[in-house]
Order: C-alpha cells, then structure tokens, then sequence
C-alpha cells in the first residue's frame, strides 16, 4: 500500500497540452517612501525576482521561488525584514515570516523571531519539519537549535544605518511609527530611510500557488507585538483552487479586516479576477477600518493583481521574457529580462500541466485496491 502510494505521488502532474506560464511576483512594502531610495530598492526587487524566477524556469516548485525572493529581501538592508528590519522600542530586532503551499495549504508561521537571518525559511522548517503550524519567541529560537539553524550574535541584524536612523529619532523627539496613523512627514530627513515589509506570490507550471511575507514590523513597537504578515488570511495565504496573496502595511488594520481572505473570498465567490478582487478588497479596508496598505496577488488562472490605497507600494514581477515594476501610483516600468535562453526553452517545449485533485486520485488507488 505504501508502495502504491509512493509510485503515484509521481504522477500527480499530467502533462496536458497548453503551457501555464510561472510568475513570480514580490513586494518591498507600502507607505511613504523617499524618492531618492527608489533606484536602490528597484534593484533589490528586480535582483529578488530573478533569483526566484530562475528556479520556476528550471521546474522548481512556487514554493521554492518565494522562499527564495524574499530570503534575498531579508538579506537587503533596504527593506524592513532580516537584515534591514526595524527596532523595537527597546532597540531589538523582533521578526514575523509566513509561507503557504496552495497546493495542500500547508502553511509554516514564526513570530517575534530573533538573531535568526532568515525568518521566512524557519517558517518553512516548521511547515515540514514540525507538527505545528505557528511558533513564537522563545519557541521559534528552540526550534532553530534543534534543526541546526545558526542563531546569530544579539545586534547582528542591526544595520549601521538603522542605528542612525533611530537615534535621529529619538533626538528630533518624533513619536514612534507605533503610535501614530502614519508617517509624520515633517521631518523628511529623518524618514527618508524606511524600509518596508517584504513578500512573494508565485505560480509554477503545475499551477501551483504558493506565498510568502517577512516583516520586522513596526518601528518602536513594544516587545511581542504580531502583525498581520504571519496570520493566514491576514498578511499571507494561498490556495490553488483561488488565488495567493501577500499583504503589507498597517499591521492593526490588515488584521481586524483579514484582508488576504477578504481577497480570496471576492475571487471565489464574486468571481473577480486577481486584480478585481485586490481593488475592492483595499478600498474596502479604507472605508470600513481605515488604514494604509497594499497588497500583491496572483489568481487561479495566472492573473495578477497589484493595487495599493497607501502613499506608494514597491511591487515588481516577471512573467515570460518582461519584468514590470514600480512604486508610484500609476507607475509602471517594463524592461526585458536578461535571461532569455532559460525562458525561451521553458516555452518552447510547450508542455503544461494540470493538477489531479489528491481525494480524486485517493478515490480512485482506493477502488483499484
């Protein structure tokens, strides 16, 4: 029986005719951003998306492709997650990841992670090596010991930069990003360095959808404070059958409107496409919570949608042999990808693949037992 099952895990996807072109879409966060930062994060949104991408165009899973683009952000101190995330009102870093599989909506969540460099790949040790499905604090950290995840010296995810930014801070006596709706814009000095939350929604040529959000939160936040970016249906969440999504934004906000189920639930049951649903849901949000936000979206039919009622969004993805991105409403920059040769082979094969509902195989493995 064991055996059966092993040989036909083999043949879940079946090749069918037309092609389902993979996209990997990503965001380094909404809010108020400096315009003069805006060259240095599009390259770190254009490098994500090629290090993802490259792994859809060799046959890897959505999964790995997310894990992989936002890994990258985490690493970039320009963007608020791993290595560039904000202080807490102590001066610690305290980090929240999530990521799903649309395909069996396995999901691994951490919260108030510390001194670990990638947050969103502990999320997904817990999705396949743990029994649960969201640990927090000091339970991400005795997690990581026991899968061998190196935990780092106190301050090593402290940038010199974040350092200065938060003394500036405190000296010009602004309140913390906590404590007020948003951004005070006085003293545009000292927010021209704001990095935002990052996330990935991918589609692979099986047709799987899988997402992926990593955060440090809110600058000043108090000691255990959890945003919305690991909450499924919140900040992250996919599902074959509908979409995925990744949110970013006023953390409290995004919360009480569970605004990533509230764009599933536009597609499923409205039958909007990815950037309808995404539309309605946001200015929905605004009107009944308030609010800043954005949020990234690909559908069931490889639609995407990106939309925002915040002041800008970094947003970027690849589908073939384009790369669009931008930040501004209204803006979008289009160039040709430079790995051509990966994505021209893809396409010339020509070969697709549906997915075989697991109950429907069961069913079937079952009846010929």
């Amino acid at each position: 029986m064991k055996f059966i099952f092993q040989f036909v895990s083999l043949f879940l996807f079946v090749p069918l005719g037309n092609s389902i072109e993979p996209i990997l879409l990503v965001h380094g966060g909404a809010g108020s951003i400096a315009e003069s930062t805006l060259p240095t994060r599009f390259i770190g949104v254009k490098e994500a998306i090629r290090r993802g991408y490259e792994l859809l165009i060799k046959n890897k899973s959505s999964l790995d492709a997310v894990e992989e683009a936002v890994r990258y952000l985490e690493d970039d101190p320009n963007f608020n997650a791993g290595y560039g995330s904000v202080l807490t009102e102590e001066g610690e870093v305290e980090m929240d990841a999530a990521i799903m599989n649309g395909y069996d909506l396995s999901a691994g969540c951490v919260a108030v992670v510390k001194d670990i460099a990638h947050p969103i790949s502990l999320a997904r040790l817990v999705m396949e090596k743990s029994k649960s499905v969201f640990l927090a604090a000091n339970g991400t950290r005795k997690f990581a010991l026991e899968q061998g995840v190196e935990i780092l010296p106190p301050g090593a995810l402290i940038p010199d930069k974040t350092r200065e930014t938060n003394e500036d801070i405190e000296e010009s006596n602004i309140p913390p990003r906590f404590k007020i709706p948003g951004y005070d814009t006085s003293n545009p000095s000292v927010y021209e360095y704001i990095p935002g939350t990052v996330g990935a929604v991918a589609i692979d040529i099986y047709g799987n959808i899988s997402a992926a959000t990593s955060t440090g939160g809110i600058r000043g936040k108090p000691h255990g404070r959890v945003g919305d970016s690991p909450i499924l249906g919140s900040g992250t969440i996919a599902n074959n059958r509908i979409a995925g999504v990744s949110a970013t934004g006023d953390g409290e906000y995004i919360l009480r409107f569970n605004l990533a189920q509230q764009i599933l639930q536009r597609i499923r049951y409205e039958g909007k496409s990815g950037q309808e649903a995404t539309e309605d849901a946001l200015n929905a949000m605004k009107e009944e919570v308030g609010g800043s936000a954005g949020a990234i979206t690909i559908d069931h039919n490889g639609e995407v949608g990106i939309f925002f009622i915040s002041n800008q969004m970094l947003w970027g993805y690849r589908q073939g042999n384009l790369i669009r991105y931008g930040a501004n409403k209204g803006q979008v920059i289009e160039e040709e990808a430079d790995d051509n040769d990966g994505v021209s082979a893809l396409q010339s094969v020509g070969v697709s693949t549906a997915v075989i509902p697991f109950s429907l195989m069961y069913k079937h493995i079952c009846n010929a037992i």
